[in-house]
């Protein structure tokens, strides 16, 4: 047989197979998306049993999508030069043997270690599932299919505390983490024979230099925003965290502006559709993921439920993320993805300050509806937006673009953590002051670290002090969410503002159709098709 007929051959049982390409990429995209929230629910688990300061509860959470959001371009980049399903199954495997590390952890130290081994088989996995979703649908499936995949990957958020209050409640606090390895393991093998493999037609060596400095980039910005705060705005060590930063980041411009094999190409963000989608993605999830933070430990600091009755009062984010998602699809294309986008974050808008309404006791007939809603604003501006960015670009740079739609939003998750959580804790302690006046040193500075802390502190103290104690920090704390969870309210109002004049009100044209125009305007080469060998290749 010809090398055209196995060519053929190959292409049409990719075809054949796509649905269930899709799953496997779905299940993959859930257990990434999962163990971005699912820790959530374990915080009282883990101050408790590895005796967690607020910090290393922070970084426990944040080293995860430190490293994701920090080697994701690098991942993408390799995945299109190397094969993106080659990478997926090597990140599977990392990531499968880094859950069981994490479940067998016995310091904070080696758990945030642990999690940002996860982290970096995460950023292997993410940017393949999507770019391998645009090279196996056509034009007329790929926005149902990336609705999909984008429910999925929403309702792994929502559906991680889920999960972990379920687990927690029969198991100790590891299994959250062990879970990971049998579905990573299953996946792995049904991905041989189910995920095809594809890359960049053109053998390009990797951008080393570009890897490093965006990894510097990105790590140093998310560590000015975690510790800042503690360091003080006036310290040496956040000065020179912050300079660092922006060294990286302009040696990244400069480098990758200059360089002949550039890690990403800075003429994407010159495309409405791409730049318009990341910035509507980044600041989706930056809502959403600081109100997760602070609602896990609100509902149970404050209102004192377990780790599995908490975890299920999330399951309305989760049924509004895959009913949104899904449902975007077929409302970008009736109405066009700016009106469905910009709708998501004015859901979002709305949404938020409603928490300040909250109290100690509020029933859940008050925190269920607006729970339901940020998870369906979210749904709503997740896929569009990701299709947008996808579709900006031509195939042969599908990792690559799929990793900037990834960057966007596991920056804004670990941002959002990072700077909610940091106002949250602050306001918390200012308004826990006078309750804490009266009290020894020692025990005061526990109390106002965390409320959980406080709840403890409480449970050591003769009856009246105990109660006053307890009442005053679950107080505090959700007076402080209310105001902290603002802040995303306002920058998604922002957010609709600024895309209602920039987003493109239609569904994208075609895959590159824009970047074609940019790079006929500037008479580079233009784009490539993308090669897609047999599955299994």
């Amino acid at each position: 047989m010809t090398a055209t007929g196995i060519a053929g051959q190959a292409a049409s049982r990719v075809q054949k197979l796509r649905w269930w390409t899709l799953a496997v990429l779905s299940v993959t995209m859930v257990i990434a998306a999962i163990d971005e929230t699912i820790l959530n629910v374990a915080i009282p688990s883990l101050q408790r049993d590895l005796d967690a300061s607020s910090s290393a509860l922070q970084w426990m959470v944040n080293s995860y999508m430190l490293v994701f959001g920090g080697t994701l371009l690098t991942m993408g980049g390799l995945g299109d030069r190397f094969g993106r399903a080659k990478l997926l199954r090597i990140g599977l495997a990392t990531f499968g043997l880094a859950s069981l590390a994490a479940a067998l952890s016995q310091s904070p130290v080696q758990l945030i270690a642990a999690r940002g081994a996860m982290g970096l088989g995460g950023a292997m996995m993410m940017p393949a599932t999507l770019s391998i979703i645009v090279n196996v649908f056509k034009e007329e499936e790929m926005g149902k299919a990336i609705s999909i995949w984008a429910s999925m990957a929403g309702a792994g958020i929502a559906l991680g505390p889920i999960l972990g209050g379920v687990l927690l409640q029969y198991f100790f606090w590891g299994s959250i983490f062990l879970v990971n390895v049998p579905i990573a393991a299953t996946a792995i093998a049904a991905s041989l024979f189910l995920v095809p493999d594809s890359r960049d037609p053109e053998s390009r060596p990797l951008d080393i230099p570009g890897a490093f400095l965006s990894m510097g980039a990105v790590s140093g910005l998310i560590l000015a925003v975690v510790e800042g705060p503690g360091w003080g705005i006036s310290s040496p060590q956040l000065a020179i965290t912050v300079v660092a930063t922006l060294v990286f980041a302009l040696g990244f411009t400069f480098w990758e502006r200059r360089t002949e094999y550039p890690l990403i190409q800075f003429s994407f963000f010159r495309l409405p559709r791409f730049s318009t989608g990341i910035a509507a993605i980044g600041l989706a999830f930056f809502a959403m993921v600081g109100f997760v933070f602070g609602l896990t430990q609100y509902l149970q600091f404050v209102q004192g439920h377990d780790p599995m009755a908490a975890g299920l009062r999330f399951l309305p984010a989760a049924v509004g993320l895959t009913v949104g998602a899904i449902a975007s699809e077929e409302l970008a294309r009736r109405l066009g993805t700016r009106k469905v986008v910009i709708s998501g974050l004015v859901v979002l808008t709305g949404m938020l300050p409603l928490v300040l309404l909250w109290t100690v006791d509020s029933s859940y007939w008050i925190i269920g509806p607006v729970v339901l809603a940020i998870g369906l604003g979210t749904g709503l501006v997740f896929a569009p937006a990701a299709e947008s960015v996808m579709g900006a670009v031509e195939e042969a740079k599908a990792s690559v673009s799929s990793a900037m739609n990834d960057v966007s939003q596991m920056l804004a998750g670990a941002l959002s953590i990072a700077i909610v959580g940091s106002i949250m804790y602050s306001i918390y302690t200012a308004k826990l002051g006078d309750a804490v006046a009266s009290l020894p040193q020692g025990l005061a500075d526990a109390a106002k670290d965390s409320v959980g802390a406080a709840v403890d502190v409480a449970s050591q103290l003769p009856g009246e002090e105990g109660l006053a104690l307890e009442t005053a920090a679950k107080a505090a704390f959700t007076d402080a969410l209310g105001i902290a969870v603002i802040l995303g309210a306002g920058l998604s109002l922002i957010g609709a503002l600024v895309l209602a004049k920039f987003m493109p009100g239609g569904s994208p044209a075609g895959h590159g159709a824009e970047h074609a125009a940019i790079e006929t305007e500037t008479h580079d080469s233009v784009p490539v098709s993308t090669e897609v060998a047999a599955a299994g290749d």
